[in-house]
């Protein structure tokens, strides 16, 4: 019998496979149609001090092989997702979960990476300097390493449940800034965010998304997430938790032979609401196809 188990950060996962921030809502919205205590984790809704309604609509756009979204960081607040989102996950969810910080200033990050590390539900705290969509916040703190390193310094202080930063691949080197990261304290490292990308409307020739431009997810960036994550696990010794693209079990091994410990699955979900279930269930087929008997014999096996 093959064995899907994965360790993070001391956190003990049945299998690596999380489904990603934005893509799954606060987890238990999905409980009606699965059980997801079968996910390894679940990474939770973006989450920022104030309440966020997001960016104008449209905020979707189709687009050959992924998808464009620029939802805005859409969240009820810390608070909220403190008092009524972690207590309804906690009813359907019996493992830690990833709760997913944002912020458009440092102290908004440290103010809510403080009152999330008191939550027992929250194993792993994954901090968002990539996101795409909002002006003012997310990817501007990622984009160079003393930025990022300042942030992940900052957060460290007040924290003492693992913390992973997220990292943007709109970036001249996410080599430097994971780096930067390991030096001023993260535990880990998720990457990538989206990439960005456009779409233009031939009737109104106008763009399709209210923003003009958004993130790019979906199958088509996994080779450009799967390179990032084999570069940098070759520049830091800390934890990787592998995203981009990834859409079946042969992804997640991929994934994980490029150096990643645990793999998120994001516009899957949003293309297929039993992916990730579909995923664990064909993880041990593939194990198997490939003489894989433990998947922590093969974070990394690439480079060997």
């Amino acid at each position: 019998m093959v064995n899907t188990q994965v360790n993070l950060s001391g956190l003990k996962l049945s299998n690596p496979v999380i489904p990603a921030s934005g893509t799954f809502g606060f987890g238990y919205e999905f409980a009606d149609i699965y059980d997801i205590n079968i996910l390894g984790s679940i990474a939770l809704k973006g989450t920022t001090r104030e309440p966020r309604f997001g960016n104008p609509t449209p905020r979707i756009a189709e687009c050959t092989s992924g998808l464009i979204n620029s939802v805005g960081l859409q969240n009820p607040g810390i608070d909220s997702v403190i008092n009524a989102e972690l207590p309804k996950l906690k009813n359907v969810f019996k493992k830690p979960v990833v709760a997913n910080i944002s912020g458009f200033s440092t102290d908004e990050y440290v103010y809510c990476c403080e009152k999330i590390d008191s939550q027992d539900q929250v194993g792993i705290i994954e901090v968002n300097i990539s996101c795409p969509n909002v002006h003012g916040g997310g990817m501007s703190f990622g984009t160079s390493p003393e930025s990022a390193a300042e942030i992940t310094k900052r957060i460290k202080e007040v924290t003492a449940k693992p913390v992973y930063i997220k990292l943007s691949p709109n970036v001249t080197d996410i080599v430097s800034i994971a780096k930067a990261c390991e030096y001023a304290g993260a535990d880990g490292i998720s990457m990538i965010n989206t990439l960005m990308g456009m779409r233009i409307d031939l009737k109104t020739k106008k763009p399709v998304i209210a923003n003009k431009s958004g993130g790019f997810s979906g199958p088509a960036i996994f080779p450009v997430a799967l390179s990032m994550v084999y570069k940098v696990y070759e520049a830091v010794k800390i934890p990787i938790i592998g995203m981009g693209g990834v859409s079946s079990a042969e992804d997640v091994v991929e994934m994980m032979l490029a150096g990643a410990s645990a793999v998120e699955v994001g516009a899957a979900n949003l293309v297929d609401p039993y992916a990730c279930k579909n995923i664990i269930n064909n993880l041990p087929e593939v194990m198997e196809k490939y003489n894989i008997n433990s998947l922590e014999d093969i974070i990394g096996a690439a480079h060997i």
